[in-house]
């Protein structure tokens, strides 16, 4: 099971935008250097949140890492040009020597749609038409191809092409099951958020996906399940907690009044990290355990992402918790898969 590390750059507001990107960097070369397989950046185009522009950012940690993967979480792709998105990923391939991937969704905000000029109402319809045509690009350099929200391509080149032989792109989905449909028929891997409830629930999901992959006619091994779960990894279980605590209630009660849900409280925020919970928030020992419990609850997983937003966790203990990830949590969920 990879481990990675998600951040949607969250803004700080004790610290200049200019010096957290700055921040965000450092960040992924410690995960690069503490052995972390992957990191990702998530797109929002709203106040509060710096990674309107993953790709830029993604480009920059390429010239400073070496070996870990550079991948989006999740690339907004009903609101943008599936052109666009695949030269601009393309292009960070190259100059990141085959170590970008895709992972597409439609988002959990719906901004990005007024912003373009975009009608929610083909929220759905936007989105298939777009991985179709994400889709054809991938294996065509020059596609034919009509839809009825974007010009027609008749042949036209699209360059640059991946390093890598196929672009990896996985699918994101929340909890709708025509997503886990639509993930196993294309034979795409696939990328679940869990932010609440026990992680089983989705099980039955999951297992549609590999049935619906199964029916399409593609081989379990390109069936690829992972999970992204929001975690923190702390040298204690009780100061991991008290670390990560105030940045997410804050943020979190901010979106969640904007759905008319109740604020976050500390008994629930305890709850779900609890052991049947989704959240992966402890000591190295905790969180291995705890990873290792999803994987099994979900029938194998094979990547684990770790949701590490925190607009008011200083930069000097974000370093601390890559470290120990990737140091410490990543042998020891290696270790317990060879054995």
């Amino acid at each position: 099971m990879e481990i990675g590390i998600d951040n949607f750059v969250a803004a700080d507001p004790s610290v200049e935008p200019a010096q957290q990107l700055q921040d965000v960097l450092a960040q992924i070369a410690r995960a690069d250097s503490a052995g972390v397989h992957s990191f990702g950046i998530g797109e929002h185009h709203r106040e509060g949140f710096l990674d309107s522009a993953p790709v830029t950012i993604l480009a920059a940690a390429a010239a400073i890492t070496e070996r870990i993967r550079l991948r989006s979480a999740v690339t907004v792709l009903s609101a943008d040009d599936p052109v666009r998105i695949f030269e601009s990923y393309a292009t960070l391939d190259l100059i990141s020597r085959g170590r970008a991937e895709l992972v597409v969704g439609r988002g959990s905000f719906t901004e990005a749609f007024p912003l373009f000029g975009l009608d929610l109402a083909d929220y759905d319809a936007l989105f298939t038409e777009k991985l179709d045509l994400l889709l054809e690009l991938r294996g065509n350099a020059h596609p034919h191809w009509s839809g009825r929200h974007r010009a027609a391509l008749t042949g036209q080149g699209v360059f640059p092409r991946p390093h890598q032989a196929v672009l990896p792109i996985w699918l994101g989905v929340g909890g709708t099951p025509a997503s886990f449909v639509r993930a196993g028929v294309l034979g795409l891997p696939l990328m679940v958020a869990i932010i609440g409830g026990a992680p089983r629930r989705f099980r039955s999901l999951i297992d549609l996906y590999r049935e619906a992959g199964r029916r399409a006619g593609h081989p379990a091994e390109q069936l690829k399940v992972g999970v992204h779960v929001i975690g923190f990894v702390g040298d204690t279980d009780e100061q991991a907690a008290e670390d990560f605590y105030p940045g997410y209630a804050e943020m979190f009660t901010r979106i969640g009044r904007e759905r008319g849900f109740a604020p976050v409280t500390r008994a629930g925020y305890d709850a779900q990290r609890g052991p049947d919970g989704p959240f992966l928030i402890g000591a190295p020992g905790t969180v291995a355990s705890r990873a290792r419990g999803i994987s099994d609850e979900l029938g194998g997983v094979s990547r684990l992402t770790v949701q590490m937003t925190n607009g008011r966790m200083p930069h000097e203990k974000m370093l601390r918790s890559i470290e120990l990830l990737g140091t410490e949590v990543v042998p020891l969920v290696d270790g317990a898969a060879a054995s």
